[in-house]
């Protein structure tokens, strides 16, 4: 079988062309040494064919050492080629081109420059013959070169720049004093993108077309590289980006409070919040992934009928509040919103939920309500939890004590169950009557209600306020007592009186009371002790107040311990009329 035929490389050419050589020049001079001992003659045309011989011998070895010189070229220029298209990173690739350019010319200075999104020609990269990066005030060029490149997009070459009449009389050029100049352009695609630029201040001539021509050969390979790198670093640079927004947006979810989940058309879960896991009392891993009609259900059995509503009819569900049992954490209040999860083309491609868990809201609200049922909803919005401390401060105020006639004795006949049934509906028509008129209930005290009038807001009419209360709670008894058996009927005696107190919180800071005390208040409470049932007793200071506006009558003077004087007493009959 034939062996195939293996064609010599360049290099295996060069080196059997210059021993070829070399094996003919020391036969010539082994032939002059024979015969030059013996006397013998040269033939006469001998000598002339010897210098021709030597002549051309000289010529081979020049070409021999000219092919090898481009060999080395090339080689540089592929080597190049291979390392700086293996390359991706911008600075590596500048710098070994230009380094390569250095090396291959031998340039003093070397420069690459690159096309600004203005238009203009930056240097990116400025390098000398020690490979070291130029000082910026080593960066000296001459720009009439460089727009000639530009606007014939063709090298250009000048052995003596002073000396070429296309630039000598430049500013640049005798100003920096440059001599030898190569400049080719760098094209991707067709389009220029740039320029090399490489010069020498000392040496001219220093470059030839073989220069020119290997440098417009590598500025090819520089231009792609070039440009691939360039893109890369825009891709990376993107890429930065949108994973900086991926962890923002992350970020971002993991501080919202709701809960958030958003998932596809095929209602399989491509999103969740660690707060939706948390309101929901699963694992966020197992929620991920998961499909909304395994879950969806366990929250409300009409929810996934509503999320199919959403996709397909492009509907919103805003604050819808349901109440569920979950596994793990029992009866729960949720709100939700149902909304179209929309692609940047307004298509529909799955849906958005968010969560909000409204159990302990709800729990807060129903204690507040029983709190107002209790304590006067103008104390509770006066109350600052973060400010609360113990003491008070003097007002003058109107106050009413009501209390139960009859209940003692009603209490030794009845059940614990309709005692405290029939003592609620009692109490309940003397709260009302205060909190119509804006009173504020102190406290149930067994079968008694303390309240007051013109605090903690301010009421110019307090007084009449409070005797409208008082006159509120007999007629509510005499309704009440038209529905109850006459076994129930009780009755209560009313004190109202007018005076200076001090305000305030008295207590601990683990237990406290909103009150008011003061010698006005004890003579509201003597008053009400007075009273008979269905009574209402006032005192002179509130008679002065509201005497326009009421009848009344005198009853005996109240004598009180402490004070010198009996108190001046009247019952209250009722308002006038008009």
């Amino acid at each position: 079988m034939t062996e195939p035929t293996v064609r010599p490389t360049l290099e295996e050419q060069i080196r059997r062309l210059s021993r070829t050589v070399e094996e003919v020049r020391a036969q010539l001079l082994a032939l002059r040494g024979l015969l030059q001992p013996r006397g013998a003659d040269l033939p006469p045309h001998l000598p002339d064919q010897l210098r021709r011989l030597a002549g051309a011998l000289a010529e081979v070895e020049r070409e021999i050492e000219a092919r090898e010189q481009e060999r080395r070229n090339l080689q540089a220029v592929a080597e190049l080629g291979q390392l700086i298209n293996s390359s991706l990173d911008l600075e590596t690739v500048l710098n070994e081109a230009i380094d390569t350019i250095i090396r291959l010319t031998g340039a003093e200075r070397a420069f690459l420059m690159l096309r600004s999104d203005q238009g203009e020609m930056d240097i990116v990269v400025a390098r000398n013959w020690e490979r070291e990066t130029l000082a910026p005030e080593e960066v000296e060029v001459s720009r009439t070169v460089i727009q000639r490149v530009l606007a014939s997009e063709e090298p250009v070459l000048t052995t003596n720049a002073k000396a070429d009449p296309r630039f000598g009389d430049q500013e640049s050029i005798v100003a920096y004093n440059l001599r030898s100049i190569l400049c080719v352009p760098l094209r991707v695609k067709g389009y220029l993108t740039g320029v090399i630029y490489a010069d020498n201040k000392v040496r001219e001539g220093l470059f030839t077309e073989r220069e020119r021509s290997l440098l417009a050969a590598f500025a090819n390979q520089a231009a792609v590289a070039v440009e691939n790198a360039r893109l890369f670093e825009s891709v990376r640079a993107t890429l930065d980006e949108v994973t900086e927004l991926k962890n923002l947006m992350e970020d971002v979810f993991a501080s919202i409070a709701s809960g958030v989940i958003t998932a596809d058309e095929n209602d399989v879960v491509t999103l969740a919040n660690g707060a939706a896991a948390a309101i929901l009392g699963v694992r966020r891993a197992d929620l991920v992934g998961s499909s909304l009609r395994v879950w969806l259900p366990k929250v409300d059995p009409g929810l996934l009928e509503k999320v199919r509503e959403v996709r397909a009819a492009d509907r919103r569900y805003i604050d819808l509040e349901v109440e569920a049992d979950l596994p793990g954490r029992g009866p729960v209040t949720l709100r939700l919103n149902l909304t179209p999860l929309k692609t940047a083309g307004n298509r529909t491609r799955g849906v958005a939920i968010v969560l909000d868990d409204l159990t302990e809201r709800r729990r807060l609200e129903a204690q507040r309500r029983l709190f107002e049922r209790m304590v006067s909803p103008a104390v509770i919005e006066q109350l600052d939890p973060d400010s609360l401390h113990l003491g008070g401060s003097r007002a003058e105020i109107t106050t009413l004590f009501a209390d139960l006639r009859g209940y003692t004795a009603f209490g030794a006949i009845a059940s614990p169950e309709i005692l405290m049934s029939v003592l609620n509906r009692y109490l309940a028509v003397a709260a009302e009557a205060v909190l119509r008129e804006e009173g504020t209930i102190d406290k149930f005290q067994g079968d008694a209600v303390m309240a007051w009038f013109n605090a903690p807001l301010p009421q110019p009419d307090h007084t009449l306020r409070a005797v409208r209360a008082a006159l509120g709670i007999r007629e509510g008894v005499r309704r009440l007592r038209q529905d109850l058996p006459p076994a129930y009927h009780l009755s209560f005696g009313v004190g109202v009186h007018f005076g200076e107190a001090l305000l305030g919180l008295v207590g601990t800071q683990r237990r406290l009371d909103y009150t008011a005390i003061g010698d006005s208040v004890n003579t509201a409470k003597r008053l009400q002790e007075r009273a008979a049932q269905d009574q209402i007793l006032v005192s002179r200071a509130v008679v002065e107040r509201v005497r326009p506006y009421v009848e009344v009558r005198p009853v005996l003077p109240l004598e009180i311990h402490g004070k010198e004087e009996p108190l001046e007493v009247y019952e209250l009959l009722g308002l006038r009329a008009g």
